[in-house]
């Protein structure tokens, strides 16, 4: 006597498959995009805990070496060539306040949307994806100073640590930004 398994449904393994992924993320997905909810990439700026909106962020990379730009601001690395695009990058520290980073192995740069192309943005540490709700807001008592007051909009305290919202969207619209040439 043959004894024969029953088909396989497609769809039934990827159903599971689905339940299995879903049952291992952090929040249920109705939790992802929750009222309230804010996401953010942490990293560090300088002395300061950062956090930069998910949507203002292309992508994540490891310094990509750039050529230097003759005739640009001293904060624009210069440019890289990622994956055939050529991208200007820019050592937001030194823009910012003009200390240049120290690169070195946790140094990252975070590919930023802009209009007409996206732009490199050196940080000196990355720390992940970090999830916000509004009853995590706060004032903090230590402000950065400088131009940095004009890029950070909100705080929010996770922990013991206060991160600081760095809306790069507004850095980006900045004629200041924009214009790298030195004049």
């Amino acid at each position: 006597m043959t004894n024969f398994a029953a088909p396989i449904d497609p769809f039934a393994v990827l159903a599971d498959y689905e339940a299995r992924s879903l049952s291992h993320v952090a929040g249920l997905p109705e939790q992802i995009d929750a009222p309230g909810l804010w996401r953010g990439l942490g990293y560090r700026l300088g002395r300061w805990n950062m956090v930069t909106a998910i949507a203002d962020i292309a992508e994540l990379l490891t310094l990509p070496p750039p050529t230097a730009v003759p005739g640009a601001q001293g904060w624009l690395l210069g440019i890289s060539n990622v994956r055939g695009t050529l991208l200007p990058v820019v050592d937001l520290k030194q823009f910012l306040d003009g200390e240049r980073t120290v690169v070195h192995e946790t140094t990252r740069a975070l590919v930023i949307k802009q209009p007409g192309g996206n732009v490199a943005i050196l940080i000196d540490e990355l720390f992940g994806q970090r999830q916000f709700v509004d009853s995590q807001r706060v004032f903090p008592e230590e402000s950065p100073e400088g131009r940095y007051r004009a890029f950070v909009t909100d705080a929010y305290q996770l922990g013991d640590t206060v991160w600081r919202v760095f809306d790069m969207a507004r850095l980006v619209r900045t004629g200041e930004f924009r214009q790298a040439a030195v004049a």
